[in-house]
């Protein structure tokens, strides 16, 4: 059976990933693979949801004070 194109092109990526990976240990191949790890959010997300967060406890804060020393 004839490869088509598509196949040929992954089989040569497949071998070109398998040549790097000979001569080296489990634990080299594994901290590659531990270092390439991202976070699920960005941390434009983050800053925003810490931002929302501390905003929050902020004015609410400054409305409790406001209220504790308006009413007397």
């Amino acid at each position: 059976m004839v490869q088509t194109p598509t196949q040929r092109k992954a089989n040569l990526k497949f071998a070109a990933t398998n040549e790097n990976k000979q001569g080296k240990s489990e634990a080299q191949l594994h901290k590659k693979e531990l270092k390439k790890q991202k976070s699920p959010i960005s941390k434009g997300w983050l800053y925003l949801f810490a931002f929302i967060l501390i905003g929050g406890l902020f004015v609410d804060a400054i409305f409790r004070m406001i209220s504790y020393f308006g009413s007397k």
